[in-house]
């Protein structure tokens, strides 16, 4: 592991079987409370995709998929475990037939091989993957920005669940309303400070952000974070953050955005030096107009009980994979990985 935190005289505030209870009560609630938002029907969803679709998701370009291929299909055909659904759920809204501002969702389960493991990355990655339709009017900051406002009421009303069941988690972390600014205000506000440092300061201070528009470059001449260039639009994005008491850090909990159009597609992919993919279905579908416009996200589930539970490290509400060093660091302090 290449980075631990140990918080100074963490107890947890709940024992593993309490643990298990309430990671099911926090599931269980949000999900009900973001198809409510929302208007989302839940679907099945693949764990794994036919590389030359297109379909997987590059993250920032650098992480490789866990792959293999399969003697029932063709020896070419490769398959990849997906690391998201962010592509796979845009094509899904046209399969299915999804009206506009009516959308889907699933429970993503993925492998991130080349995951830097801390206290809050895992080699295994559970969220809620959503998209919903949208039409061309609503392609605004002002649009991106009430959606992320009905994600913030479904966190809400879980944060009051979980405290009026669990008083021992202490009192309430999140405000009334989530607070906005863009990746630019934060670094004109942060200008000496990095990227994380910047999310640290904004997030203690406002307790729960969205940084808007991440994945461009901005006047230093360096992106506030990498986005893959070919589904958010880079202008219409942002990431949800809480304030971790715990690590007393910035935890991101959602990443989402307006997807692209042909526009931001072509754009975006020039800037990235991978007009490549262009020629892929998934893209050629895009540029087409054959894909409806959508907005969508990834929402964190085991990030979310590790915020609402006041844990100090992922592995207190997932099971997953660690090095010697970290499962001794965790015993003797108290952190119980299951």
């Amino acid at each position: 592991m290449s980075k631990m935190i140990i918080p100074e005289d963490y107890k947890p505030h709940l024992n593993l079987i309490e643990t298990e209870v309430a990671i099911k009560m926090i599931k269980d609630t949000f999900e009900r409370r973001l198809a409510e938002q929302l208007r989302l029907t839940r679907v099945s969803a693949p764990l794994f995709l036919l590389k030359n679709t297109g379909l997987n998701d590059n993250l920032n370009g650098i992480e490789k998929p866990v792959s293999f291929t399969s003697f029932e299909l063709n020896h070419d055909d490769e398959i990849e475990i997906i690391h998201s659904l962010a592509k796979w759920k845009r094509d899904a809204l046209h399969r299915y037939g999804f009206e506009k501002h009516t959308g889907l969702y699933t429970d993503m389960n993925a492998i991130r091989k080349d995951e830097e493991l801390d206290n809050i990355h895992s080699m295994y990655v559970d969220q809620w993957d959503w998209e919903y339709v949208i039409s061309e009017v609503d392609r605004t900051l002002d649009y991106f920005k009430a959606i992320v406002s009905k994600i913030y009421n479904a966190l809400l009303d879980v944060e009051f669940l979980m405290i009026r069941h669990y008083p021992q988690l202490g009192e309430s972390i999140l405000p009334d309303e989530i607070f906005f600014i863009t990746s630019q205000e934060l670094e004109d506000k942060y200008p000496d400070l990095t990227p994380k440092q910047r999310e640290r300061m904004i997030t203690k201070e406002h307790k729960a952000v969205c940084i808007l528009q991440i994945g461009d470059i901005l006047k230093s001449g360096h992106k506030h974070d990498g986005r893959a260039p070919d589904y958010d639009d880079w202008s219409l994005n942002g990431d949800i953050l809480v304030y971790n008491t715990q690590l007393d850090d910035a935890l991101e909990i959602s990443s989402m955005g307006i997807r692209v159009d042909d526009k931001a597609l072509k754009e975006q992919l020039t800037k990235a030096h991978a007009n490549d993919r262009l020629e892929l279905p998934y893209h050629q579908n895009i540029i087409n107009h054959v894909l409806p416009l959508s907005i969508g996200g990834g929402i964190g589930q085991s990030r979310l009980c590790m915020f609402f539970l006041r844990k100090a490290h992922i592995g207190e509400v997932q099971a997953s994979l660690w090095d010697e060093d970290t499962m001794k660091q965790c015993a003797d302090h108290d952190i119980h990985l299951l």
